[in-house]
């Protein structure tokens, strides 16, 4: 699978223990800061239309606001009810003070 690197913002956009939801080329994402590294996810839960960045960040989980579901933004299992269906996650690295997100097969045009 080729790697689709795609600088999405400064670092200190997102700060830490924190999580923001931005727009890469139409696809909605979250970004969350925890314990000093960066992770990526799908920002709308797959239970309810809400986005997971209105939602409470406790550590590696983020709950849903509307439902209170739950996900590992690590690798976006589901981990509670009434969410049943992961999120989808994506690789993330800093690179001179900017944070790349490769969304894979994702389009970006």
């Amino acid at each position: 699978m080729t790697q689709n690197w795609i600088d999405v913002t400064a670092r200190e956009t997102v700060a830490e223990d924190d999580v923001v939801g931005i727009d890469v080329n139409g696809k909605d994402l979250a970004l969350y800061s925890v314990s000093g590294e960066v992770f990526a996810t799908d920002n709308i839960c797959t239970h309810g239309h809400a986005r997971l960045s209105d939602g409470f960040l406790d550590g590696c989980e983020i709950e849903c606001p509307l439902h209170q579901g739950k996900f590992d933004i690590r690798n976006g299992k589901a981990l509670c009810e009434p969410v049943n269906e992961d999120i989808r996650s994506y690789p993330v690295k800093i690179q001179d003070g900017r944070v790349f997100v490769d969304l894979g097969s994702f389009p970006t045009s």
